[in-house]
């Protein structure tokens, strides 16, 4: 079962215009925002060495890299791959499984992060327990993923040219208790879990729209509907 969802996700990422994903779009708010966030809950230095799992074409590792860290990418679609590297010649970047990661990539990171990657596996607790071996004593492992109870997400799968709910319906499985037991299952510890936002990038690009968000994000409450959801936990030191 494994093997065709992973199959489909192929599919997926490489049979359509990915224009959303684009390196290019690394230094806009809206992505910006996201790798902030992240490497906030994660207590990121930079010396930290971060690995970026589901990569796609980039955009999020690139964000990572500008912001001064030692970043790889790693994802499963082959195709995705040669275009990051065609784009990102100074990141290294490597097509692999996260549920069973090149061995050569074993205990090299204090961080791994992942930007809406974890909705689209088969299961969890195969993927953390290859998220473990990446890591050192004391790693962290932050993920973002979309929040189910947010409702902008069933209109944007259901209209959106090219998105289909075979190819997203794992938003379903991003709680807190899905990740905490996975999680522990795979030998992390220091679960935790906010959820933020609600804008899409065309608004979340533009001043006011970033003004709008945060006013947005003050209304009691909007820590449990927002519509991205950060996930964390650590290994062991």
């Amino acid at each position: 079962m494994t093997d065709r969802h992973n199959e489909h996700q192929k599919e997926y990422f490489s049979e359509r215009s990915l224009p959303r994903m684009r390196a290019s779009l690394s230094g806009t708010p809206y992505v910006r925002r996201h790798v902030e966030e992240v490497m906030r809950i994660a207590v990121a230095s930079k010396g930290d060495r971060v690995i970026d799992l589901g990569c796609g074409l980039g955009k999020y590792t690139a964000a990572i890299h500008e912001l001064g860290f030692a970043v790889e990418g790693l994802d499963l679609t082959p195709a995705l791959i040669d275009q990051f590297r065609l784009d990102l010649p100074q990141i290294p970047a490597h097509v692999g499984d996260a549920a069973s990661p090149p061995e050569e990539l074993h205990g090299r990171f204090d961080l791994a992060v992942g930007f809406f990657f974890m909705h689209h596996v088969a299961d969890l607790a195969p993927i953390l327990e290859g998220v473990r071996t990446l890591l050192g004593p004391g790693g962290r492992a932050v993920f973002l993923e979309p929040n189910p109870l947010f409702l902008g997400y069933y209109l944007q799968v259901t209209f959106t040219r090219g998105m289909t709910w075979r190819g997203e319906r794992g938003i379903l499985r991003m709680r807190p208790r899905a990740f905490e037991e996975a999680g522990r299952a795979a030998g992390f510890t220091s679960f935790g879990h906010r959820a933020f936002g609600v804008m899409p990038p065309a608004v979340a690009n533009r001043r006011w729209g970033r003004s709008v968000e945060r006013a947005i994000e003050r209304v009691p409450g909007w820590q449990r509907v927002g519509a991205f959801r950060l996930f964390w936990m650590a290994c062991p030191r």
